[in-house]
């Protein structure tokens, strides 16, 4: 069936015109005469049968009409030029692109890569952090790991590992004054927490039926791997994500100055495009991270 479609220079014209404010400034972005802008809008209008700009002596101005075809080619535009960038910039088979929290990647995924490196070796990984949610449709990235605060539905997740929570604290701060050996006494020490993370240590204190210990007080830091030094350097006490910390309590760098550990309904999973064939690099990074979370949790 035959698309019935605008003339196409002329939608170009009229995106950049919508987008810019300006006949002008379209025009230096297309490389055309503002009069070729003017020309492109007023052959989509007459196609259309619509007006889609009030002229005025200040300058143009979308009617509603033109803002709402604007919304819907924006829209195609951005998924033309995504699809673009993707077929010029596609990487081979070799490069795997994982987005995931810096915490993530520094306190638990980057002290185990070594691990798929010598099951894979002819994978390379390319490793961006960001605590933004990942569009796999604007983002070059092959899979994501993230936090939850429920477990997603749907194709294209795979659980990882629950969320516990646990204070934890440097050695040296159970040796000083004033005293930490039952959880009221945090009343008197600076709580330590990552600014993503807001709702932990309410979400252990309510657990621990403490009262009279504001959560949301204390020191507060950009990412939870900040949090986790100061809490090694005697700044207080964190509450940390136990698969993070393990490897310090193992080691006796941090303790847990109590027993009372909280799991929640979070969990970090591990994202894919569900509407596209699974490359098999990611088929492979799936099968060894999700051994790595069974053999870190037993």
């Amino acid at each position: 069936m035959t698309r019935r479609l605008p003339p196409l220079n002329a939608l170009r014209a009229f995106e950049a015109a919508a987008r810019c404010g300006n006949f002008t400034r379209a025009a230096q972005e297309l490389f055309v005469t503002q009069g070729a802008v003017s020309r492109h809008i007023a052959t989509l209008e007459e196609w259309l049968g619509k007006k889609l700009f009030e002229r005025g002596r200040h300058g143009i101005r979308l009617t509603p009409a033109g803002q709402n075809y604007f919304a819907s080619m924006r829209v195609a535009l951005d998924h033309i030029e995504h699809g673009t960038r993707q077929l010029l910039q596609s990487p081979d088979d070799s490069l795997l692109r994982i987005k995931l929290p810096p915490t993530f990647a520094i306190r638990w995924l980057i002290p185990r890569l070594s691990r798929f490196h010598a099951r894979h070796p002819k994978i390379d990984v390319q490793i961006t952090t960001s605590h933004k949610p990942t569009d796999f449709d604007r983002d070059d990235v092959d899979l994501s790991i993230h936090s939850e605060p429920h477990p997603p539905t749907g194709p294209g997740y795979r659980l990882l590992f629950r969320e516990t929570l646990v204070p934890v604290c440097a050695p040296g701060l159970l040796q000083r004054d004033p005293p930490l050996k039952k959880p009221a006494d945090l009343a008197r020490h600076a709580l330590l927490c990552s600014l993503n993370r807001p709702q932990d240590w309410p979400t252990w204190l309510a657990a621990a039926g403490v009262r009279g210990v504001d959560g949301n007080r204390g020191l507060k830091f950009e990412n939870a791997g900040m949090a986790y030094q100061a809490a090694a350097e005697q700044l207080g006490v964190m509450v940390a994500v136990l698969p993070f910390v393990q490897d310090d309590l193992a080691s006796g760098r941090l303790v847990a100055p109590f027993l009372l550990r909280v799991r929640t309904e979070g969990g970090y999973f591990m994202a894919w495009p569900a509407n596209r064939p699974v490359p098999q690099r990611v088929r492979d990074f799936e099968a060894w991270i999700a051994s790595e979370a069974e053999s870190a949790q037993t």
